[in-house]
């Protein structure tokens, strides 16, 4: 790729990684499909399968301005959960809300943490190909709409065993006054959460490893299994994600500044900037969306994306 990376190239691809990190519809199964389907030096140059591929170290590179963009969004959640990490080891206790989560934080991103490390290249270089990048999107779309289908059979039957309560049922999620005050109250409801929960949700990103497969898609629908709702499990989805793609991203950025970043660091940083814009407009819009909405949408563009994107690729 050193030499051959365009700007127009580079632009889409740090935007596409900046709405699809988050979006529930996979980033590296994009990154996979995009140069695949548009085909000619596009195919040739943005390949994530070789050995060592610069294309890869440039799109897992821009996860660290996606993480950014997470932080910055979030800026004082983070504030919040680092004071309560801090004082929880201070003080040898888990006692608050913000304690309680920084810890959840960092139990459920150890299973994620040690399987990249140790299957992350045998999984690219396997199946970091189109075609199951292509089958993979599509059971992502399956995943979504599993878990949909899960909790309105929960939600169905907790209702036909519980009386009605006046003024909302116990599934109410807030969505007036300002945002901190929302996000503390849904900090509370995650932090209610068991440990056995959090690891669960947490190990879902392990199936993010696989081109095709979303993180945020997979941690969402393990959180709605567990009994969040969209909202919650959307905020506690984007507050994991931030330290693992922001860890991803570190450890590629040595290649960006080696052999392998020759010629491309103009590419890079433009990439970069999209790539943080593009994040940042994302968890803004997904953080309303998923106050009154669901997956539904988002598994029914994987299935039909995956199934049409094999179908087109197999037959060429």
């Amino acid at each position: 790729m050193s030499g051959h990376l365009s700007y127009v190239e580079a632009l889409v691809v740090g935007a596409l990684q900046g709405v699809t990190e988050l979006f529930p519809v996979s980033s590296l199964g994009h990154s996979v499909l995009l140069p695949a389907l548009v085909g000619g030096r596009w195919a040739d140059d943005l390949s994530v399968s070789t050995q060592e591929s610069p294309y890869l170290a440039f799109i897992v590179g821009l996860h660290v301005a996606t993480a950014l963009a997470l932080m910055v969004f979030f800026w004082r959640d983070w504030l919040r959960i680092v004071t309560g990490f801090v004082t929880s080891v201070r003080h040898r206790r888990v006692a608050t809300a913000d304690e309680r989560l920084a810890w959840m934080i960092i139990i459920a991103t150890i299973p994620v943490g040690i399987t990249g490390l140790l299957l992350e290249h045998t999984f690219r270089t396997v199946l970091g190909r189109p075609l199951p990048a292509a089958l993979f999107l599509a059971l992502n779309g399956v995943i979504l709409y599993g878990a949909e289908l899960l909790r309105r059979r929960a939600l169905d039957t907790r209702h036909a065993t519980t009386p009605p309560m006046i003024g909302g049922t116990p599934d109410d999620t807030a969505t007036t006054g300002d945002r901190g005050t929302t996000d503390l109250a849904s900090d509370r409801r995650i932090t209610t959460r068991s440990w056995r929960d959090t690891t669960l949700i947490g190990t879902a990103q392990v199936l993010a490893l696989l081109p095709g497969i979303s993180r945020s898609g997979a941690t969402m629908a393990a959180g709605l299994f567990r009994g969040l709702d969209h909202d919650d499990a959307a905020r506690f989805s984007f507050l994991l994600a931030t330290p693992v793609i922001l860890a991803a991203g570190v450890l590629k950025l040595p290649d960006l500044f080696g052999p392998l970043g020759d010629g491309i660091h103009g590419q890079v940083l433009a990439g970069s900037a999209a790539s943080f814009v593009c994040a940042y407009l994302a968890v803004r819009f997904l953080t309303r969306y998923f106050q009154t909405r669901t997956l539904i949408p988002f598994a029914v563009y994987c299935t039909a994306a995956g199934v049409a994107s094999f179908a087109w690729l197999a037959t060429r």
